[in-house]
């Protein structure tokens, strides 16, 4: 998918207004915040008209969900190979621990804890780097030997010693998998990231030249050769653990089958059912060719109201871009906004036809954009606890290009960040100018909206390869540069009349908030989520940090934007916002080239150059002052909790839906209703 971080303005309006006045003061009251820790912070999010579904979408959602929430143990594992293990005894010693719970290193273990529930395992979600516990091994291993044997997760025939010998190194050594991917690309990257996608012995040499054995000359329509197992030597030769039924991770997979079964019966029209059934025999049979069939028929379901993504999908979590995180959301449309969503859609050939890149980058035919707004319902795997606002799939090329792709903005998650940061003093603190304070106060969210929806609608369904060129090729590279593309795209045209025309801004300065928020964000607070002395490591992250270096250095002569400092602090000024944009046109042509053409040279050179190094003295300055306002850095969510309601004779009668639930609780919930996978699946 390619993810990004509301709706246009009208859209919002719309949302904003639709409804009764009831329901907004609901909302108002709705308490978002649940809890801050470390660096992190746990929301909640409502999910709106949740009873003007009907009995059987209210079915098709839990059974979805079922099938969601099962695949919770395959994330930990795939993002490395100890986390099960880590996170089963961290929660033993928890619900178990009798010592002195008011000592620091017991707040220091609680903490690490719920680290570990929100990153999914050892490593940040964000960052990639290994975040290491408060708590002393001293308490670490008390904690552990004070616990009866049989709620340690060891190895067959392995002591509580030997267990502690193994793991206390892979919780406190800093160099023991120190990072789930690593992009130095002057390093085996598959040798030195920490993810379990690959045998330990296994050499990026190796997995290159064994997918590229894989590929057939001149295939219009590969499989995402890969995607769904893990790369392992047998007998010192390669061989593919394929995650399937009857393969690894089966019996978490059979139970996210046995979920799909249940929805299968729920399906509100014939091409529903046909998506759930292939799914279900994806999942059977680990066929990739099966998984494309899914796609599409997914991608050509554009009329049920209730819809969902499950499966092995996003590739940021391998350094080459190849293996599948597990990751599932379960949403519906968002029946308020519905009547505009189609307007960027039914314009994609404008749009292609009007970029900045040469003609031959470009498709002649846009086909089967689909865009909608969505409620998030559920999220699971790699979109749970953080999730992105806005998706769009499927990522294979061919699919997007023959068939289309479907693009939505997740509206009560959008909500949800909105009205559990209004106050923070962000902008009072970040912010250069009243002009541009003024602009982001009336437009921010509107224009945040536009650019999402033009990322993920438009800016990766756009350009296509060169023939016999390959994404692929761009290596460690390919994720953030695709993510440039997709948001040059959309800021190039966020300043474009055609919005006003479109009736998507309403006002021709409007565009003036996202270009500035983008180009502060890019250069500066985006640095409040990086560790000091640490380089940029997160795909995301190096795209906003490119774009906006780039634009510097390339606007410099003109002073079309600076960087200036005022009474010891750092502001961003945008000096010309025209030729900004022209700034950002000139470079969504070059990335695009690079993309069409798989021109890897040029992709290493602009990242290196511009995405990954950061100025040590403004890193410092910048995350004093965001410490100050004591924001968490990162967000993320608790699910909210439906329950069955049943007649004397056992048919369901309805579904309820709390917010109830907290963090801790949740997680630990989860830990016993959803853990399917034994603690090693080496």
């Amino acid at each position: 998918m390619n993810k990004v971080f509301l709706m246009v303005m009208t859209l919002l309006f719309l949302f904003a207004c639709s409804g009764n006045k009831k329901d907004a003061k609901r909302a108002d009251k709705f308490n978002y915040n649940v809890e801050q820790f470390a660096d992190l912070g746990i929301l909640r999010y409502q999910v709106p008209n949740w009873d003007k579904l009907t009995l059987n979408q209210k079915k098709l959602v839990y059974s979805l969900s079922q099938a969601a929430l099962n695949g919770r143990d395959i994330l930990f594992d795939q993002n490395n190979r100890y986390n099960l293990a880590v996170r089963r005894l961290l929660e033993a010693v928890y619900e178990n621990y009798s010592g002195d719970k008011n000592s620091e290193d017991y707040k220091s273990f609680l903490v690490y804890l719920k680290r570990v529930w929100f990153s999914n395992g050892i490593h940040h979600h964000y960052g990639e780097e290994k975040f290491l516990p408060g708590f002393s091994k001293e308490f670490f291993a008390n904690a552990v030997k004070s616990l009866d044997s049989s709620l340690v997760p060891l190895r067959e025939g392995q002591s509580v010693d030997a267990f502690l010998a193994e793991i206390t190194p892979v919780i406190f050594d800093p160099k023991v998998y120190a990072k789930k991917v690593n992009q130095d690309s002057s390093l085996d990257v598959i040798a030195v990231s920490a993810n379990n996608y690959y045998g330990e012995d296994v050499t990026q040499k190796e997995v290159e030249a064994f997918y590229n054995a894989m590929k057939k000359p001149n295939d219009g329509t590969p499989v995402p050769y890969g995607l769904n197992s893990r790369l392992v030597k047998k007998d010192g030769k390669l061989a593919e653990e394929v995650y399937k039924v009857g393969g690894l991770y089966s019996p978490a997979i059979e139970k996210i089958v046995y979920w799909l079964n249940e929805a299968s019966k729920y399906a509100e029209n014939d091409q529903q059912k046909k998506v759930i059934d292939l799914l279900i025999e994806y999942y059977k049979t680990g066929d990739l060719k099966k998984y494309d069939e899914y796609s599409i028929a997914w991608v050509r379901d554009t009329n049920s109201l209730v819809d969902f993504i499950n499966g092995f999908t996003e590739v940021y979590g391998d350094a080459l871009g190849i293996k599948g995180s597990w990751e599932a959301l379960v949403n519906f449309k968002d029946l308020d906004s519905e009547a505009l969503t189609k307007i960027l859609g039914d314009n994609a050939q404008w749009f292609e036809d009007n970029a900045p890149v040469d003609p031959r980058f470009k498709k002649k035919e846009v086909k089967g954009i689909s865009f909608k707004t969505i409620t998030a319902a559920t999220l699971a795997g790699d979109c749970y606890p953080a999730t992105p606002i806005g998706i769009n799939l499927p990522n294979s090329n061919w699919i997007r290009k023959d068939v289309g792709s479907k693009s939505v903005t997740i509206t009560n998650i959008t909500e949800a960040y909105d009205k559990a940061a209004a106050g923070s003093g962000f902008n009072e603190e970040f912010v250069c100018c009243s002009k541009e304070k003024k602009l982001m106060e009336k437009y921010g969210a509107q224009t945040d909206n536009l650019h999402t929806d033009l990322h993920e609608c438009l800016g990766h369904a756009s350009g296509q390869l060169m023939p016999g060129a390959d994404k692929k090729s761009l290596k460690v590279y390919g994720s953030t540069i695709e993510e440039a593309r997709a948001d040059l795209f959309g800021l190039y045209y966020m300043g474009d009349p055609k919005m006003l025309e479109l009736g998507l801004l309403k006002n021709p300065e409007a565009y003036k908030s996202e270009y500035y928020k983008y180009m502060m964000n890019g250069l500066l607070t985006q640095l409040s989520r990086i560790e000091l002395g640490k380089d940029i490591e997160e795909s995301h992250m190096r795209n906003r940090s490119l774009i906006a270096r780039w634009a510097l250095e390339r606007g410099q002569k003109d002073k079309v934007v600076e960087l200036k400092k005022e009474k010891g602090k750092t502001y961003v000024v945008v000096n010309d916002y025209v030729k900004l944009r022209g700034l950002f046109g000139q470079l969504l042509a070059e990335v695009q080239r690079i993309t069409s053409e798989g021109d890897f040279d040029a992709a290493q050179n602009l990242v290196e150059t511009y995405g990954v190094k950061v100025d040590p003295a403004i890193h410092k300055e910048i995350k004093e002052r965001y410490d100050k306002l004591g924001i968490a850095p990162y967000k993320g969510f608790v699910n909210p909790v439906y329950s069955l309601e049943n007649d004397a004779n056992g048919n369901i009668t309805d579904i309820k839906i709390s917010y109830n639930e907290g963090y801790e609780e949740q997680m630990l919930r989860y830990s016993k209703e959803y853990s399917n996978l034994p603690t090693y699946n080496d």
